[in-house]
């Protein structure tokens, strides 16, 4: 039996995007093992995993513990278990099991999968973060077996710094969506117009949705700013999601005079009902790897104004959204008025998108990692 440890550094990157691939590899006949920050307290781990192991990761990439305490549970499970692949996401999980595998003996040692979920290092970035970042990303590289990366610049980047030979550099796109599960047939208009009479809508108003954690990356004050800019008391912006940013946006639409305006609705599990109840969906991020909050809203056939940044930019490229410069309130909107003043125009741009998205369909990327695995066990063998 093939055994195959994934690991990420908090539970949800596993409940969020990981699950079908834990799924299928399981009807498949392997052993599939979930890693993360208190991963047992997550019941949709327990329910797909075969086993999980909770390991003391901090998401702050300088805490002590990240290179003092996870490193030694990582060894010990691993050297317990005898993993033929294992397979990592995000930045301080990738660095710090890359590092604790390097400790291990060479004769116990995985083949270990990176899938980057955007370096740390990238265009636009302060240059001495990034010289920071690149660094130790080219430390752990030289631990790294095979790497994924899923967007355009990042690929570039892997290439011109030299991060890992070019015969196990892989491009994926993203690690899916489910384009049944997105799918505007599914949702009725009743429901729409019963979702929007719950956040207060009237039937003229305009819905701009977005959907990210309130932290300072995803720039939610650019999207205040440029709603109090466009200064149309009938358009309405509603944020679905937490954080530790929210009460200070909270004061900030209260300062701008358009709380009236702006809905904060918290965590949400109806995504693709108010995708598709909004008029549009808007990302203002300064780094993203390949959003899939993008990827839903283009399944969902609804317009997207996003921050010209790497993964968002792949997605929009050749007219599939609106894009605006990271941190340009007037671009925003611009952008925004463009989507309302011109909807036959922006019904055909979703349109597109909606057709990029075929590529992107969880079923196809799945497939992509089972002919990877079956290489890297192929390599192990023949090595062997």
């Amino acid at each position: 039996m093939s055994k195959v440890l994934m690991v990420a550094t908090v539970p949800i990157t596993l409940t969020g995007f990981l699950l079908p691939f834990a799924q299928h590899f399981r009807k498949l006949g392997w052993q599939v093992d979930g890693m993360a920050l208190e991963t047992s307290s997550m019941t949709e781990c327990l329910e797909t995993f075969d086993r999980v192991w909770d390991v003391d990761f901090s998401r702050n990439p300088l805490a002590r513990e990240n290179l003092s305490v996870a490193p030694q549970q990582i060894q010990k499970i691993l050297e317990k278990n005898e993993y033929d692949i294992v397979h990592v996401h995000t930045a301080v999980a990738a660095f710090v099991t890359r590092y604790a595998i390097s400790r291990l003996k060479k004769q116990s040692k995985p083949k270990l999968i990176y899938t980057v979920h955007g370096f740390h290092f990238f265009r636009g970035n302060k240059f001495r973060r990034n010289a920071v970042y690149l660094t130790l990303e080219k430390i752990a590289a030289s631990w790294t077996d095979y790497m994924i990366v899923i967007n355009g610049e990042d690929l570039e980047a892997a290439k011109r710094h030299r991060l890992i030979s070019p015969e196990r550099l892989y491009y994926m796109p993203g690690i899916g969506v489910d384009l049944s599960y997105y799918n505007p047939d599914n949702i009725s208009d009743t429901d729409i117009q019963l979702v929007r009479q719950s956040i207060g809508l009237t039937p003229n108003d305009a819905l701009i949705l977005a959907s990210a954690e309130f932290n300072p990356g995803k720039r939610h004050r650019d999207m205040l700013r440029a709603l109090s800019r466009l200064a149309r008391p009938d358009v309405h912006l509603a944020f679905a999601g937490t954080g530790p940013l929210m009460e200070e946006m909270q004061r900030l639409a209260s300062e701008l005079d358009v709380q009236k305006q702006v809905h904060f609705l918290g965590y949400r599990q109806d995504m693709p009902l108010l995708m598709r109840a909004s008029t549009a969906t808007m990302m203002a991020s300064e780094r993203e790897g390949l959003p899939r909050s993008v990827m839903e809203s283009l399944c969902l056939e609804t317009p997207v104004i996003g921050a010209d940044t790497r993964g968002i930019r792949d997605l929009l490229a050749d007219g599939c959204g609106r894009i605006a410069k990271v941190g340009d309130i007037e671009g925003f909107a611009n952008a925004m008025a463009w989507v309302l003043d011109n909807p036959e125009a922006a019904r055909m741009m979703a349109k597109r998108g909606k057709e990029r998205m075929a590529k992107y369909d969880v079923r196809h990327v799945i497939q992509l990692h089972e002919e990877l695995y079956a290489e890297v066990l192929n390599k192990k063998l023949a090595y062997c």
